[in-house]
């Protein structure tokens, strides 16, 4: 299994008719509901770039409503520019609502190597922006597309000096953000929750950045997979999460599994909904052998988890 966070050692970036469900009743307590479902782009990485309008329209047919754009091979927005891709997404009836952006610039790190295609040749990545070389633009790009939020998919945190100097850019990037009116947020994977130097990175990171300007799309998986839960998470700093990323995870906690085929108790955490601020929820299943048969189940397992 090849997860976001492997693949972003891999290839030095971490060093990357349906069912209208937004009316179904969720555990979020009285008076609420589930928001439009969305999806995560990652999840279709190996596939979209070879079809973009034709997966767009399968995702649609699935039910899905919302989109999170991520990194493509073809560079940019999948080979467009912002507005290109925003008026496809349009005509398909579907909402850019947000986009994922690098932290930090591309190193291949020494010995590593790029991931294989499926006829295994080496994978060709293009050159990638990112946040602490080329905040602006990015910043720009996103407010040309119409994308409600910019959201940093990964950023350095091995030594207190990368999770320094990575709080930096993220505030800077969120005061930008702001000007252009845009939400920005920060996304975690499970190395967030582990100590470096005696500190817990997402710790840090929730002290250190802006609580006005610097939001959290939470990954529920990650976060379990850290050891950490995601209700403790939402009381002690409620109304910051609006965004959340739904995967779910075997009992080991080794392999991603689409939603409500693994062991995450998914009921507790979405009761806290209003608690923490979400917004949009965006399924997203790393890697997997078959994209749409991963997010057809996640949907249908979205639909069945209801106060009951």
């Amino acid at each position: 299994m090849l997860d976001r966070r492997k693949f972003l050692k891999q290839t030095s970036v971490a060093s990357l008719g349906g069912l209208m469900l937004s009316k179904v009743p969720m555990a979020f307590g009285p008076n609420a509901s589930m928001p439009s479902p969305g999806v995560q782009l990652f999840t279709f990485f190996n596939v979209i770039d070879d079809d973009v309008k034709g997966t767009l329209k399968k995702i649609a047919a699935a039910g899905y409503k919302n989109i999170e754009s991520a990194f493509s091979k073809k560079g940019g927005y999948y080979g467009m520019k912002p507005k290109e891709f925003a008026a496809m997404l349009k005509d398909l009836g579907l909402a850019w609502k947000s986009h994922h952006v690098l932290g930090a610039p591309f190193k291949l790190p020494p010995g590593a190597k790029l991931p294989t295609t499926p006829d295994g040749k080496p994978m060709t990545i293009p050159p990638m922006l990112n946040l602490q070389d080329n905040f602006q633009q990015l910043v720009d790009e996103a407010a040309e597309g119409g994308v409600e939020y910019l959201v940093c998919a990964n950023t350095p945190i091995n030594t207190m000096d990368d999770i320094k100097g990575s709080i930096k850019v993220l505030n800077k990037t969120a005061e930008q953000a702001k000007k252009a009116g845009l939400e920005f947020a920060y996304h975690n994977h499970d190395a967030e929750f582990r100590a470096v130097e005696g500190k817990i990175p997402y710790e840090i990171f929730l002290a250190e950045t802006d609580p006005k300007l610097v939001k959290m799309e939470l990954d529920l998986a990650w976060v379990v997979k850290g050891g950490t839960d995601p209700v403790e998470l939402f009381k002690k700093h409620p109304g910051r999460f609006p965004l959340w990323h739904v995967k779910d995870l075997d009992k080991e906690r080794n392999n991603i599994l689409p939603l409500g085929e693994g062991t995450i108790d998914f009921k507790p955490i979405f009761k806290a909904a209003l608690t923490a601020g979400m917004k949009y929820i965006f399924i997203e299943h790393d890697m997997p052998a078959d994209p749409f048969k991963s997010i057809q189940t996640s949907i249908k397992n979205l639909k069945q988890l209801s106060v009951g």
